[in-house]
């Protein structure tokens, strides 16, 4: 039952909930009771339908686009209706690709519900740059290689003094893996700074593309290659957004797992041609 919009101290409720990288499996049971509970669904183009189950068979739903190079609905418009619908009394599940909390706007959503004296609740979500590498068999910290990861996104909000407000020097002076979310379209700027800033063009690294396979329309897989060839692979393979890329020596590891699994299928050396050097 709703309460009463004329009882304006007495509100609904927002879960901004991250659904994963696209595999449903990968929704935790929290986020599956928090889209039970819900009266009002407001969800991203990265989502996969098949999460919307969980939900009542009367919850009204609110396609609320976000993806990378199309038209989007703008994320003003998004918290006034979260905002809107939670003071009529709604339980509002705001449903991302991803983690609400890694790219995904989650903090200026909760700043904006605070604001309004909403209640907000966020469940987290697997975020596809840890997805991405997994599926891969890459492990993003490796005692033997790294002791850390980085996750960076490639498509920074700047301005006329500062256009590229990530520091890929310090990033490439690191010794961490690198997973960068959002940067194929500024492939070779990204390429070009790392290896100006020391990291070595033989350094491996891994494109994804739609890890989970939470994008309709577009095809689950991944390129192997080096730092180096990063931007000439993009383009030669017509890799496309949501892609991420890791870019590190756990790589390696990567393509020794899918070599190992694939010698029973074919010999490894038809695997490894997936390298690009």
């Amino acid at each position: 039952m709703l309460h009463s919009p004329d009882s304006p101290s007495i509100y609904g409720k927002v879960y901004l909930i991250g659904a994963g990288p696209g595999d449903p499996d990968l929704l935790t049971i929290k986020a599956a009771k928090a889209i039970a509970s819900a009266t009002v669904l407001m969800v991203d183009d990265l989502v996969n339908p098949a999460v919307l189950e969980h939900a009542a068979p009367n919850t009204r739903t609110i396609y609320v686009g976000k993806r990378g190079g199309c038209v989007s609905t703008p994320q003003a418009l998004i918290e006034k209706l979260m905002v809107r619908e939670a003071k009529a009394g709604h339980i509002v599940a705001r449903i991302k690709g991803g983690d609400p909390y890694i790219f995904g706007r989650g903090g200026e959503e909760l700043a904006t519900l605070q604001a309004a004296g909403v209640a907000c609740e966020v469940i987290n979500g697997i975020t596809s740059g840890l997805a991405a590498a997994t599926q891969v068999g890459v492990p993003l910290t490796h005692r033997s290689h790294t002791q850390g990861v980085i996750f960076v996104t490639g498509h920074s909000k700047s301005d006329d003094s500062n256009p590229d407000p990530v520091n890929w020097a310090a990033l490439a002076a690191s010794g961490m893996t690198l997973v960068i979310y959002m940067g194929m379209t500024h492939a070779a700027h990204i390429q070009a700074q790392l290896i100006a800033g020391g990291l070595k063009a033989s350094t491996p690294a891994v494109v994804v593309q739609n890890a989970g396979g939470g994008c309709d329309g577009y095809d689950t897989q991944h390129r192997f290659m080096t730092l180096g060839s990063l931007a000439s692979t993009i383009a030669r393979q017509g890799l496309k957004s949501p892609s991420i890329m890791v870019i590190g020596q756990v790589v390696a590891c990567g393509l020794a797992a899918l070599e190992h699994a694939a010698l029973s299928q074919k010999p490894a050396q038809a695997v490894r041609q997936q390298w690009v050097a």
